[in-house]
């Protein structure tokens, strides 16, 4: 991912894990490992290193993954 902002793609991954949650905080594993690794070293998932095949928001990466859909992928 040379060239790219680490912090924009975890926003952006961030945000896309609302499209797949359930049962209120978990979400489909899908994204690539050091992106969910950047997540989780910034409180907002759970340890994705497990043999689960969902992640665990927190409250903040809950929270923080709404509000970031918003911004980034509302309509016009």
């Amino acid at each position: 991912m040379n060239g790219y902002r680490r912090d924009k793609i975890a926003d952006a991954v961030l945000a896309l894990l609302l499209l797949t949650l359930h049962n209120e905080c978990c979400a489909w594993k899908g994204f690539d490992w050091a992106t969910t690794d950047r997540l989780h070293k910034k409180g907002l998932i759970g340890d994705p290193v497990n043999k689960s095949k969902s992640l665990i928001l927190t409250d903040e990466g809950l929270r923080l993954s709404e509000e970031l859909f918003r911004q980034l992928l509302r309509g016009s």
